[in-house]
């Protein structure tokens, strides 16, 4: 059976509602792989969270931050950094695409080849997001509308930083520094 949704114009998110679809893991993944067009992301409770496209700020804004981890971690070398379009399966059970993860390379050896294919099962090592205060709590939430990045650890209270022109990421990713110039302001 061949399950079609229509997201209204205008709105973002199409949330189902928990035990309306009784998918595995499997059909979740081929489900996700046969809509690309969206960012598909399923809570603990098995609730699927359908969200459309990211506008052009957005998109921008997201691919600065990804990239900027992404040199980091290539010039480290001792983690691998996922954009958007990768999926990590929770202990909880849910399955989050954050804007961008990076993950350290002694974890991912511990895993299967078929485990690396389809959505990886693990919590990433750190999670940034860009998006509104609506947005799930995670590592790093970069907020463009008012220039503030909220900082959460499991150890403290959340830091939020006002206009900051970088972010640092020690300890747990040393070295790494998120410029925020171009994300503040884009260039269009």
């Amino acid at each position: 059976m061949l399950l079609t949704i229509r997201i209204p114009e205008g709105q973002e998110t199409v949330h189902l509602p928990a035990g309306t679809l009784a998918w595995s893991e499997e059909d979740f993944f081929h489900f996700c792989q046969a809509n690309r067009e969206l960012r598909i992301e399923r809570s603990a409770k098995g609730e699927i969270i359908v969200m459309s496209p990211a506008g052009g700020y957005s998109g921008f804004q997201s691919g600065k931050v990804f990239s900027q981890l992404e040199v980091w971690a290539g010039q480290d070398g001792t983690g691998v950094a996922f954009d958007s379009s990768t999926g990590f399966r929770l202990p909880n059970g849910a399955m989050r695409s954050p804007d961008a993860a990076w993950v350290r390379l002694s974890r991912l050896d511990e895993l299967s080849h078929r485990e690396k294919e389809q959505f990886i099962p693990l919590c990433p090592d750190f999670v940034i997001e860009v998006g509104s205060p609506s947005d799930e709590v995670s590592d790093w939430l970069v907020l463009p509308a008012s220039k503030e990045v909220e900082i959460y650890t499991p150890t403290a209270e959340v830091q939020i930083l006002t206009s900051p022109e970088a972010v640092a990421g020690d300890p747990v990713l040393p070295g790494f520094r998120l410029e925020l110039a171009l994300v503040w302001n884009p260039p269009f």
